[in-house]
């Protein structure tokens, strides 16, 4: 793909093109020399002209006067620009655009910010009229809450994330027993477990507020408690003078990745006796009044302290079903924050990647919808979501960062064999573009959220992005387990930076991971490396269960800890031409071996300097290897069978395979370029340019406070 248009140094040839198009190659934004018709001030007032010198105070009102311009001007062949000024602009409620107020190719509908400007579209309010108690903490008194109108659970100081209190302070409690799901949930899911004495209390204040946040494998629940009772430890397992508690909802499964098993770890979160740490915080909602503990060097004279009312900041609807579609519609230069995410009253647990939590910017029924140097954070959920109908879709140049749950949601979670409606249908989701975009701290509250996720979606593209600091994977593709029909296909996910991901939070994750059925998907070109989960489970490409027609070429993928590549199961996959480097556990690995072709492995190089095996599983039929290079650092080579490589090809696989040292330059510092007499090239080995990878052109980065983690393993003082 070209890189990104400089429109300062566009010939005027190239302006007059991207005027016509600009609704159709988004990613071409609107060059300089437009005058806005419509101007949005903070300050302003709803009744004034939408003039410069009158601007209105809201975008809902500067959108109406964008219909009333576009009903007046007739077939109007130029854009229609909403101008915002700099500020925080607090929305009152969700900004809902829906067909009336989409543009057309010639004449699209701009919202963008001020020259020189940075304005914040807020989901938040500003908290004031603080006490300070005696004990040096300070205290809010917020009626709206009291009376049931209002709560939250975040808030931000100072434009930093902070958390309520959790228990333990240090690591994770662990769950002493499994316990039988009660009549509610059986044969449906599973909704308690026995604790250690001294865990869970039922003398804790406002309990039905509390949350019990247990680990699946590679995915969370977050529960309410509905009551505390005596042991009751099922299959025999003992319980410590503890209890059992019961939760006001159920997992999704009464499967093994639904079970709440001895052993497995958990924490709480929300406990009003626990707070105390400075940077902590608590809601008491029944008396609408919150606490906070200052980090050193905080004042109440200079301290901005938000807390989100909104869960939606924005959401465009259209339906698809009878065309009337939101479309031809930029957002440029904005900051969208501050969204809010509640625990609903049955909890929140999903299978995987917590897609059900929707996006702080979501949209359904759209075509040619762009979000261009805009920035995303300080959101309880993914930052954006694509969902049925969406078509012709961009998100460049963007920034979203601080998020609850992952990035980018594309697609849709329906269809047979999904974890959606059996019946459902899903609406075309296809064409979406997420390009030159950093994509960074995610899974605040979700643990799962993914970077990006893409789900019965066609034709899409992940390019040139930044993805970092999540606890779980990076890009997800499919969803369809097995081989059933799949309408996810033609996705490519190509130079993107991908790495610092899991955290040794979660299990059972890649840095691009796909799943089913999915002819036409190019994984290429991308550098992913430190990969770090939990007890299993940490790879670098990973194609789970019915991945089939897939291409993974040119990647480098280096310090994971479970192998650079693994197959759960699969057909037909090429894995061809890529870096797979120091790798923990083993290099490689393939979980199920079927009576088919389950991928070819050829002109890879596989590096490592450790005594741990080149491969786990088995290796031996329905796979393709050859051309390839292997080389241990601290040792010889030892194939499957524990043989040398010339016994291993008398097997019949890696024929013209080498062991040799490829020359890295210096892969201890991560640099893997090759010199020209490299012994790889003589296998036909591509170079791989890592330096391609991640934005072209990177977004904006502000200066950004440190984004602390709740998890254990990653918890941080703000």
């Amino acid at each position: 793909m070209p890189r990104l248009c400089q429109p300062a140094r566009w010939p005027l040839v190239c302006r007059l093109i991207c005027i016509v198009t600009v609704a159709i190659v988004v990613g071409c934004w609107l060059p300089p020399g437009f005058a806005a018709d419509v101007f949005v001030a903070a300050d302003g007032n709803d009744t004034a002209d939408s003039s410069a010198q009158k601007p209105v105070a809201t975008l809902r009102r500067a959108l109406d006067r964008v219909r009333e311009i576009r009903i007046a001007a007739g077939d109007r062949q130029s854009p229609i620009v909403v101008e915002v000024a700099d500020g925080r602009h607090e929305l009152a409620d969700t900004l809902v655009l829906g067909p009336a107020d989409s543009g057309t190719p010639a004449a699209p509908t701009v919202i963008r910010a001020a020259a020189a400007a940075r304005p914040v579209i807020s989901g938040g309010r500003r908290i004031t009229g603080w006490e300070l108690s005696k004990s040096g903490h300070w205290l809010a008194h917020l009626p709206t809450v009291a009376d049931g109108q209002w709560q939250f659970s975040q808030l931000f100081v100072n434009g930093q994330r902070r958390f309520r209190p959790v228990l333990p302070a240090v690591g994770w409690y662990t769950i002493a027993a499994a316990v039988p799901p009660s009549p509610a949930a059986e044969g449906k899911g599973h909704d308690g477990f026995g604790f250690s004495a001294g865990d869970i209390r039922s003398d804790w204040s406002n309990i039905g507020d509390v949350e019990v946040v247990a680990v699946h494998g590679w995915a969370m629940s977050r529960m309410r408690i509905a009551e505390i009772g005596p042991g009751e430890g099922a299959g025999g397992e003992a319980q410590a003078a503890g209890g059992t508690v019961r939760f006001t909802g159920r997992t999704m499964a009464p499967t093994s990745w639904g079970e709440f098993p001895a052993g497995n770890r958990y924490c709480i979160e929300n406990v009003g006796e626990s707070v105390g740490t400075p940077g902590s915080w608590y809601l008491d909602r029944g008396k609408g009044i919150l606490t906070y503990c200052p980090l050193p060097g905080e004042t109440l004279a200079a301290a901005e302290v938000i807390a989100p009312r909104l869960d939606q900041l924005v959401r465009l609807e259209g339906d698809s079903a009878s065309g009337r579609l939101v479309e031809h519609v930029l957002f440029e230069g904005l900051t969208f924050a501050h969204g809010n995410w509640t625990l609903p009253p049955a909890g929140q647990s999903f299978p995987q990647a917590d897609i059900n939590v929707g996006g702080a910017i979501s949209a359904t029924g759209v075509r040619h919808v762009a979000f261009v140097d805009c920035r995303v954070r300080h959101v309880g959920r993914y930052a954006i979501e694509f969902g049925g109908g969406c078509s012709e879709c961009t998100v460049e140049r963007c920034d979203l960062a601080d998020l609850g749950g992952g990035g980018v949601l594309i697609g849709t979670s329906g269809g047979a064999g999904s974890w959606g409606e059996e019946a459902a249908v899903p609406r075309t989701v296809e064409r979406i573009t997420i390009r030159d975009t950093t994509i960074r701290h995610g899974g605040r509250i979700h643990s799962a959220g993914v970077g990006v996720w893409i789900g019965h979606a066609t034709h899409c593209t992940v390019e040139h992005c930044d993805i970092y600091d999540f606890t779980y994977t990076g890009v997800s593709v499919g969803w369809i387990w097995g081989y059933r029909e799949s309408r996810t296909h033609h996705i490519r996910i190509a130079s993107n930076r991908i790495h610092h991901l899991g955290h040794g939070v979660l299990s059972d994750m890649g840095g691009v991971y796909t799943l089913g059925v999915s002819p036409g998907t190019v994984v290429e070109g991308n550098v992913i490396h430190d990969i770090a989960s939990h007890n299993y489970g940490g790879w670098g490409l990973y194609t789970d269960e019915g991945s089939t027609g897939i291409v993974m070429r040119g990647n480098l993928v280096y310090r994971t800890s479970s192998g650079g590549f693994h197959q759960h199961y699969g057909r037909d996959n090429l894995i061809e031409n890529n870096v797979f480097a120091a790798a923990r556990d083993w290099q490689l690995q393939r979980s199920r071996v079927e009576d088919h072709t389950s991928f070819r492995f050829e002109r890879n190089i596989v590096w490592w300097d450790s005594d741990t095996p080149l491969v786990n599983g088995d290796w031996k039929t329905g796979l393709k290897l050859r051309s390839n290079c292997y080389f241990n650092a601290a040792g010889p080579v030892r194939f499957p069978g524990d043989s040398d490589l010339a016994g291993w090809q008398q097997t019949g696989q890696d024929l013209g395979s080498i062991v040799s040292d490829p020359r890295f330059t210096n892969p201890a510092a991560g640099d893997f370029t090759l010199p020209p007499d490299s012994p790889v090239f003589a296998l036909g080995w591509q170079p791989i340019d890592p330096t391609q990878a991640g934005p072209r052109q990177p977004p904006p980065i502000d200066d950004l406070a440190p984004v602390p983690s709740i998890w254990p393993e990653r918890r941080q003082t703000p």
